[in-house]
């Protein structure tokens, strides 16, 4: 609990200056580049403290990354950054449980989300999820540490899907550090677009598959009463 109530303070002192500055693309290049030779720790480290505490956007951070290191190596420092905050969450989240989840995620969230136990198609959807722009993919990270998925399909999944919308970031951010601002606004409308229309597809995709949870569910439990009635009925026959 000491652990969860500091990533709370510090998402709530620490993490928020840190949104300021990635905000302020000239200022972000300048903090990484007073970190010396130390900088693309210094944003592994700003990624991997963004996905763990959940309730900051890692959009500014990449698109801060372009802007300090380009395209290519930015989306690679990002990616790692990630990958390193979701191997925390998941491993917190498997030895603690809901309770953690509960703290970064709103118990609405978290119930849209419950189709995913027990699903026959995780991977698959697991990795749709995370490849569609406007996904809240930091909430999505505590919940499948409440699955049956194991650690390694999650990073390779997660980590593969989370590649094009990280592209785009930091897509943007090098050419606006490289002062194509024409080429940057046009990246960064596309962004926009395609996570509004990411984020309508992921609600029909929740409500579609709550759905069929539910016809699942009932379906299961139609089996089991009927299961009961027949195992009821034979032991009649059977003291008669």
């Amino acid at each position: 609990m000491l652990a969860i109530g500091a990533a709370v303070f510090l998402s709530l002192t620490v993490g928020r200056q840190l949104l300021r500055l990635a905000r302020q693309p000239e200022a972000f290049r300048a903090w990484i580049d007073g970190c010396g030779p130390w900088a693309p720790l210094c944003l592994i480290g700003l990624m991997c403290f963004q996905v763990v505490v959940a309730v900051l956007p890692g959009e500014p951070i990449e698109i801060g990354a372009g802007v300090a290191f380009g395209v290519w190596q930015g989306l690679g420092l990002c990616l790692i950054g990630a990958a390193l905050g979701s191997t925390i969450i998941f491993l917190f989240t498997k030895k603690l449980g809901i309770k953690l989840v509960e703290v970064f995620v709103p118990l609405e969230k978290i119930r849209q989300l419950k189709f995913l136990q027990n699903n026959r198609r995780l991977h698959v959807l697991v990795f749709l999820l995370f490849w569609i722009p406007g996904v809240p993919k930091d909430v999505l990270t505590y919940f499948v540490g409440l699955t049956e998925m194991k650690l390694p399909a999650f990073l390779a999944i997660s980590t593969v899907a989370r590649i094009p919308s990280a592209l785009m970031s930091t897509s943007g951010g090098a050419a606006l550090g490289s002062g194509r601002y024409k080429m940057a606004v046009w990246i960064f409308v596309g962004s926009v677009a395609l996570g509004l229309v990411g984020a309508v597809y992921y609600r029909q995709l929740v409500k579609k598959e709550q759905r069929k949870k539910r016809w699942e569910d009932e379906a299961k439990a139609k089996q089991q009463a009927l299961k009961a009635q027949q195992r009821a009925c034979a032991r009649r026959t059977k003291g008669v």
